[in-house]
């Protein structure tokens, strides 16, 4: 396990936690503080306010956060909505790494997630510290490419 501590020196990522729910959002924010990597972790309650956290993002570090944890089933804007305007409102800068958070499993979520140009993966909840840490040698891959 000694990628993860060698990941964690060399880069920093900021991760987004966009879900209603506060237990699971908890959950996801813990698994993300015991793994060994090291985040920034801003958490949004809603569809809406994770598009203003990605403006003041921008205001403030000219870039969109590394990933993106997604819940999809949200009151107001959920997390499709949430996705078409990341797609439509910041042209220009590189967009995120985006997993979908899903509570159960919606076999069409699925099928349109899979098709979905901005979504990295499909995640059962909670996450879990396995599927965090393949998220990360996926994110240093896209990384030492680009």
């Amino acid at each position: 396990m000694s990628k993860p501590a060698e990941y964690s020196q060399t880069m920093k990522l900021t991760t987004f936690i966009i879900d209603d729910d506060l237990v699971s959002q908890f959950a996801t924010r813990y698994c993300i503080q015991q793994s060994h990597a090291n985040f920034d972790i801003v958490t949004c309650s809603s569809g809406e306010e994770g598009v203003q956290a990605c403006f003041s993002f921008i205001g403030e570090h000219n870039r969109l956060p590394d990933i993106i944890f997604l819940d999809l089933v949200m009151d107001g804007m959920n997390g499709w909505d949430f996705l078409e305007n990341l797609l439509n409102l910041f042209k220009g800068y590189k967009l995120p790494s985006v997993y979908v958070l899903s509570a159960f499993t919606n076999a069409t979520d699925r099928t349109i997630a899979k098709r979905h140009e901005l979504i990295a993966g499909y995640v059962d909840k909670p996450l879990s510290r396995a599927y965090l840490e393949k998220i990360l040698k996926e994110e240093e891959k896209k990384r030492n490419v680009g």
